[in-house]
């Protein structure tokens, strides 16, 4: 028990990711285990939060999940930045938004904090009909740039929950030092507010 308690830690986790590509879904699915066609956009940003327990460590996840529009793109280092985990999603049945996604990878490793974990995420495999991405380049782009790589579908639940459990994992493994803005403060949570249409 001791041991545990010494290994619980408080992460910030931010989602990034095309418009459309399912990013809320996931992080609605993972916090609430529920699922909508009716999803609205996100604006600006929503925060969620859960925990999650291991077998050696507890992991409070503070989870930023980030608009996909352009306009809002400007915005995005205010979440990203200081994060301990990022989640990049893209759309198996859009090659734009593989294209986006890689980009946004590129954009971390340039700005974002040196032990970030990244995952890179293809969603929608519930749509493989109208795949466009094939799951060898999701793997060889992840395998190149040193990315946990899965495919999900919010709307199945397929590996939504092994995802998150997988970067909390990681997460305590790499054990990162405690750096400004890794863990997220209270008070920004209050300027927010979460824009999901299955709220109950």
């Amino acid at each position: 028990m001791d041991r545990m308690r010494n290994n619980n830690m408080q992460a910030k986790l931010v989602l990034l990711g095309d418009m459309g590509t399912g990013k809320t879904s996931l992080v609605v699915r993972f916090v609430k285990g529920q699922y909508c066609d009716c999803q609205e956009s996100t604006i600006g940003a929503a925060f969620f939060s859960q925990v999650l327990s291991l077998n050696d460590a507890i992991v409070k996840f503070d989870i930023w999940d980030t608009a996909g529009q352009e306009r809002y793109h400007s915005l995005a280092p205010m979440y990203y930045r200081g994060a301990a985990a990022a989640i990049v999603v893209y759309d198996i049945s859009s090659t734009d938004s593989f294209a986006r996604a890689k980009k946004w990878v590129e954009e971390l490793k340039r700005q974002g904090n040196t032990y970030m974990i990244m995952a890179l995420v293809g969603n929608k495999v519930d749509l493989e009909k109208d795949r466009k991405v094939h799951i060898e380049e999701g793997t060889q782009y992840a395998e190149e740039n040193g990315l946990y790589f899965t495919e999900t579908s919010a709307k199945t639940a397929l590996n939504v929950n092994e995802l998150f459990y997988e970067v909390a994992k990681r997460l305590v493994k790499a054990r990162p030092p405690r750096q400004p803005g890794m863990l997220l403060h209270n008070e920004a949570r209050d300027r927010y507010r979460r824009h999901f249409c299955c709220s109950v």
